[in-house]
């Protein structure tokens, strides 16, 4: 057998190089087609936001040790001398990026890049003296672990929450505003005791602002303590200080929770633990994103036409719920992202391995991928009409749901001491199953039952779009 020729395995061969194009084209979805959807979180989760982040935490450090008199020969600074420190993370930009990139292709590190930018921008100032006080007695980890916990910090907090709690806030008013139109429920796929479509929203309303409660107040933790976590290195150069006590201080003016027991690393359980609840609101919004596709092609919802979409090339009268299809996938893609984040970073050989540097240089990805999802849900429940007029029109076609509550009826009755009441459920699953029945015969069948008075007209009254309990009240009462 012969080897095929190359141009027998992949006869197509471009001419341009789409690799060799400037700018850059991107590799993947988030930093291309959807960029607009994703673009905010580049300040906090991108490689160039982790290098400004580094550089923060490492003037922070150069401040503190200053600020604490941790060391001997450190002095107060000024004003000017700590406008500089700080201007040089506020100023990060594109120049910052290429130095920071000259640095690195010097030392071949990236933690070590950021010293050397630090102690570049000192030279020739006040500071220089002062130089050996940036990356003072610690290890890259104790700049990583610290930068990370601050971008996510600032992702969620000021881009992702927001996102999320807007999507639940919208889903909210959809839920108050439908409140009170009824809708045949169906458990197992079968028509089931009426809800309200309101009701129905309300419940993954609330499962989602309960999530969001987590998250609100989820825990970041960080560490400042040397290569093992020992303040080695610290108690050598200086024995008379109180190290723990410092880097205490240090950590939680950073706005974080500090973390005293660690090896090299910060042991990222408060990742997996957050990644876990965000990965979990992307499986509710899934659970949305797939039922609310479904009533669309039930005719529960109409989408709202003359939105500048085509929805297939070759069929003009369609309008596809792509929003709610892409939002799935993305979830999809977030939560493997984001279980695997959770379950590989708790994990560290011994003391250390670089595994967890790899992982983490993908959690904006993760959140890239959420933050799209929401953005798709939000898009698309906006462009959603309800279609009473289908919702009635299902509920008027199941009227053998009544059986649930002429059987209870009957069973009160029962305990009451009403006779003829034997076996309702039996004798209502001889009425009702396999076979359907209208308004006329569910109201024959109950006033030949011999029930009291009142619950015979109570029961006659029923239909069932009335058969929906007290759905509108708790909406009003639990939705918030």
């Amino acid at each position: 057998m012969t080897e095929p020729t190359a141009s027998a395995a992949h006869p197509f061969r471009p001419t341009v190089s789409l690799a060799g194009l400037e700018p850059a084209i991107a590799l993947g979805p988030l930093d291309g087609r959807y960029r607009g959807a994703v673009a905010s979180l580049v300040d906090y989760l991108s490689e160039p936001a982790l290098n400004r982040m580094r550089l923060h935490v490492e003037v922070e450090w150069f401040i503190h040790l200053c600020a604490t008199d941790a060391v001997p020969g450190v002095r107060v600074l000024t004003a000017t001398e700590l406008d500089l420190l700080r201007g040089i993370p506020a100023g990060f930009d594109a120049a910052g990026i290429a130095e920071h990139a000259a640095f690195e292709r010097e030392t071949v590190h990236d933690v070590k890049a950021i010293e050397y930018v630090i102690k570049a921008r000192i030279k020739g100032t006040t500071l220089e003296p002062l130089r050996e006080l940036v990356h003072f007695a610690c290890t890259s980890e104790d700049i990583n672990n610290l930068s990370y916990a601050l971008m996510i910090q600032g992702a969620v907090r000021e881009v992702w929450l927001p996102a999320a709690t807007a999507l639940a806030d919208q889903l909210a008013e959809m839920a108050r505003a439908s409140k009170s139109q009824p809708m045949l429920a169906r458990t197992h796929g079968q028509p089931a005791t009426p809800t309200t479509l309101g009701k129905e929203l309300a419940v993954v309303t609330h499962r989602l602002r309960r999530q969001l409660a987590r998250i609100k107040g989820a825990e970041y933790l960080g560490k400042i303590n040397g290569a093992t976590g020992t303040f080695g290195a610290h108690a050598a150069a200086v024995p008379g200080t109180d190290w723990a006590a410092v880097s205490r201080s240090f950590v939680e003016g950073l706005g974080l929770a500090w973390n005293p027991l660690t090896t090299q690393i910060e042991s990222h359980d408060w990742q997996a633990e957050l990644y876990s609840d965000v990965a979990r609101f992307g499986r509710i919004l899934h659970n949305l994103a797939t039922d609310v596709w479904t009533y669309i092609s039930l005719g529960f919802f109409a989408q709202v036409r003359g939105q500048g979409t085509i929805g297939s090339s070759a069929m003009p009268h369609k309008v596809n719920p792509i929003r709610f299809e892409n939002a799935e996938a993305n979830l999809e893609i977030s939560a493997a992202l984001l279980d695997t984040l959770g379950a590989t970073l708790v994990t560290s050989r011994m003391q250390r391995d670089l595994t967890d540097s790899t992982s983490q240089r993908n959690i904006g990805v993760a959140f890239g991928h959420s933050l799209l999802a929401i953005d798709n849900l939000r898009r698309g429940l906006a462009g959603l009409d309800v279609n009473p007029t289908a919702l009635n029109a299902d509920l008027d076609a199941n009227w053998e749901v009544l059986a649930e509550p002429i059987q209870s009826a009957m069973r009160a009755a029962a305990i009451a001491g009403v006779p003829g009441m034997d076996n309702p459920y039996e004798t209502l699953r001889d009425l009702t199953r396999g076979r359907r029945i209208g308004a006329d015969d569910v109201r024959t069948f109950v006033s030949g039952l011999g029930l009291p008075a009142d619950a015979t007209e109570r029961l006659i009254a029923l239909t069932p779009g009335s058969y929906v309990g007290i759905a509108e009240k708790l909406v009003d009462e639990y939705l918030g």
